[in-house]
């Protein structure tokens, strides 16, 4: 059992008996009154995303969710596709079955797939993967302010902010819980 005290992100409760993920929370203490748990979720089984508030203390059971390591191939018109290393059992997952994790896959990329009664329903990658850069504006000479940033459009879609230094084909680390640009990457 999980109460809202050991909330955190992608984290996975029953609620009105389906399975869910949190996507983000909030602890709140007024001055008056009791402590309440403000939190985003998604439903594993629609992807449909909910806001709810839970009073302090509220108990969770914990989904029978089956955790599976598979290889992502490739993106094509039906969906992603996935295969079992060990049994090269290939499964096919929707867009909205992923989420937020499509910004992050590249071919070859080693994840979890979570299972709810024999049906994969979401999908958890890597804390950070590294991404080429598809599109950026190139730097100026002379334009190296500290601090200063450009978006920049990755192999996958995902638009960061980058630094100014960064050019289209390098290579980046990208933090997947937060979406941002964490560092270059040097190619051997």
């Amino acid at each position: 059992m999980y109460d809202t005290a050991d909330f955190k992100k992608g984290l996975r409760i029953m609620m009105e008996g389906n399975p869910f993920i949190i996507v983000d929370f909030q602890h709140v203490k007024p001055g008056k009154g009791n402590q309440f748990t403000r939190t985003k979720l998604r439903n594993l089984l629609t992807g449909q995303n909910r806001e709810v508030t839970f009073k302090s203390g509220e108990k969770f059971e914990v989904p029978n969710v089956e955790m599976k390591e598979m290889t992502f191939l490739y993106k094509d018109e039906n969906g992603f596709n996935f295969m079992d290393q060990t049994n090269f059992e290939q499964i096919l997952m929707m867009p909205s079955e992923i989420g937020e994790s499509a910004n992050f896959l590249t071919e070859n990329l080693q994840v979890v797939i979570m299972i709810y009664n024999e049906r994969p329903v979401a999908v958890d990658v890597p804390k950070a993967v590294n991404l080429r850069v598809a599109q950026t504006d190139p730097g100026v000479k002379g334009d190296r302010v500290s601090g200063g940033t450009k978006p920049a459009t990755l192999e996958s879609g995902l638009v960061v902010q980058v630094p100014l230094h960064i050019n289209e084909g390098d290579l980046l680390r990208v933090d997947t819980s937060t979406g941002e640009y964490v560092e270059r990457v040097n190619q051997k």
